[in-house]
């Protein structure tokens, strides 16, 4: 066996390459940043969006943090649709109740899920549309 077949077989390689081992602590700590990122949406608009998207278009060669980066931009549009949702519904008074709701649930299933990810388990939101595939 030459050099490069020892390198192409390392346990890193092989998770990441999509083999039946874990993801390496790289991939972990990328698809937990992927889903954490979406944090920074509490600070600008719209960040919920954009820092995971540009996570995941940084790192998606990596098979777990594909899968963890679409899981994620999945889930934050959701969760904006249901803002922009609950926002012209403060109209009626019920938006009030729903945004901190929004809120809440937002950041308890957004740090479940870095967690999740980094420890290497491949997470899905339980209320997400899968619009990205």
């Amino acid at each position: 066996m030459s050099e490069n077949d020892q390198d192409n077989n390392s346990p890193d390689t092989v998770a990441s390459a999509g083999g039946s081992g874990t993801p390496s602590k790289e991939s972990c700590q990328m698809a937990m940043f992927a889903h954490l990122s979406a944090l920074v949406g509490f600070l600008i608009p719209f960040g919920n969006l954009i820092a995971p998207l540009i996570i995941w278009q940084m790192k998606k060669d990596d098979p777990f943090v594909d899968a963890q980066g679409k899981e994620a931009v999945n889930f934050q549009i959701t969760v904006s649709i249901a803002g922009i949702v609950a926002a012209i519904l403060t109209v009626v008074l019920i938006g009030l109740l729903l945004l901190p709701v929004i809120a809440i649930g937002s950041l308890v299933l957004v740090i479940i899920a870095g967690l999740k990810a980094n420890e290497g388990e491949d997470y899905q939101y339980p209320f997400a549309l899968r619009l990205i595939k």
